[in-house]
């Protein structure tokens, strides 16, 4: 084998395969009394991250966001989305492995899954609502640093485990 094929083959690939609307709901437990409300709905928003190995070099990040709309004690709209990607990944060592699936990928599913959730509350006759910017490294950080803190005898945690998942409320 020449050093051309050598390096060729462990070069670091990184490579979009897809993005694509995995799943999204939308609930309005309380209309039509609930377009008659003058106040602006209090929103409670969870972002969840997740990451599956589909095969050795080849994964799926999700990014969901549950986003809870009330008027006082009502639910105005509950809505669920679930962007997700998948990535091919080779020749990284796996710290930067669970950093690029965890941060990069989630930060390029992400805007979609954003102009989605956009998208359906405004065809879903409320007010807009747009998503803040996440900064999925110094999230990441904090999941990391969570789960140190409650397993200190244990190894740092395995954040790149097909199905494993972060929360952020």
């Amino acid at each position: 084998m020449s050093s051309e094929t050598t390096a060729e083959t462990t070069q670091p690939i990184f490579q979009l395969q897809s993005i694509y609307l995995k799943d999204l709901s939308l609930e309005q437990p309380n209309s039509p009394a609930i377009f008659l409300e003058q106040k602006m709905p209090d929103l409670d928003i969870m972002i969840n991250v997740g990451v599956d190995a589909l095969a050795e070099t080849t994964f799926e990040t999700t990014v969901t966001v549950t986003l809870t709309a009330k008027i006082e004690d009502r639910v105005a709209y509950l809505i669920e989305g679930k962007q997700a990607g998948i990535f091919e990944v080779r020749n990284l060592p796996k710290e930067t492995l669970d950093q690029v699936l965890f941060i990069t990928c989630a930060g390029i599913v992400y805007p979609y899954l954003r102009a989605n959730i956009a998208d359906i509350v405004l065809r879903s006759g409320f007010p807009p609502v747009h998503l803040v910017e996440i900064n999925f490294e110094a999230y990441f950080r904090e999941r990391v640093q969570a789960e140190l803190a409650r397993q200190p005898q244990q190894a740092p945690p395995d954040m790149g485990t097909p199905g494993i998942s972060t929360e952020l409320q």
